[in-house]
């Protein structure tokens, strides 16, 4: 009885610090990471927002596909948006994986939010949820010069690289609700709800938490054939 209630304070304080938990007592075991509030990059944000580290969470990715005893990872998304390069960098590092991984948009998948939504070999948006597609955006001081605007450029075209590369959506549709100048009052770009996010080709499907893990569980056992 001792042993099982460590077990159990261990993973909730595993929750608790990192938003990280692997689950071993289902069909498979499996992984789940949590990606929510803002991306954090290499600026430390205020203790006022909830932040996943990027830090944190590139580790993490690498001991999943070295584990042993992990066999797939689930990828839970309710972000704002963030870095860019660091949430690029995540997106990268899930894309690459070979073990099997499914993603999930809860609530949001903003802004760097879409390429980690589609780095997953199998993506999943709930009913309700939403993405909004949308220009890269630069806070703080901005040097007014033509190679600044290449450098938005330049970036802007990796992440529309990376979308396409990762999802059924073409470059030009992509741009297109990236540059959409009809839908928000005091911004460019398109909200999409979980329907339209599939229809568009961006998410493979509309889904609840059985389904994701019911189709993590099959790429599982696909793999194991």
């Amino acid at each position: 009885m001792q042993a099982n209630d460590n077990k159990n304070n261990e993973t909730s304080e595993q929750i608790t610090e990192s938003g990280l938990v692997s689950t071993f007592d289902g069909k498979h075991k499996i992984h789940c990471l949590t990606i929510i509030g803002e991306i954090e990059g290499h600026n430390v944000l205020s203790e006022q927002s909830k932040t996943t580290k990027y830090e944190h969470v590139i580790p993490q990715l690498v001991s999943i596909e070295e584990s042993r005893e992990i066999e797939g990872l689930l990828i839970i998304l309710n972000t704002v948006g963030g870095d860019v390069e660091a949430g690029l960098a995540i997106a990268e590092l899930i894309s690459g994986m070979k073990k099997p991984t499914v993603s999930f948009v809860l609530g949001g998948g903003h802004s760097i939010g879409v390429p980690l939504a589609v780095s997953a070999k199998k993506s999943f948006i709930a009913p309700s949820a939403t993405m909004t597609v949308h220009p890269v955006r630069m806070n703080g001081l901005m040097i007014g010069v033509p190679q600044m605007m290449h450098h938005f450029e330049r970036m802007q075209d990796r992440i529309t690289e990376f979308v396409v590369r990762n999802s059924k959506i073409s470059a030009e549709r992509f741009t297109s609700l990236m540059m959409n100048t009809g839908e928000m009052v005091t911004d460019v770009g398109s909200i999409l709800n979980g329907e339209k996010a599939v229809e568009s080709g961006l998410i493979d499907s509309v889904g609840t938490l059985s389904s994701v893990i019911e189709e993590l569980y099959k790429l599982i056992e696909q793999g194991e054939g």
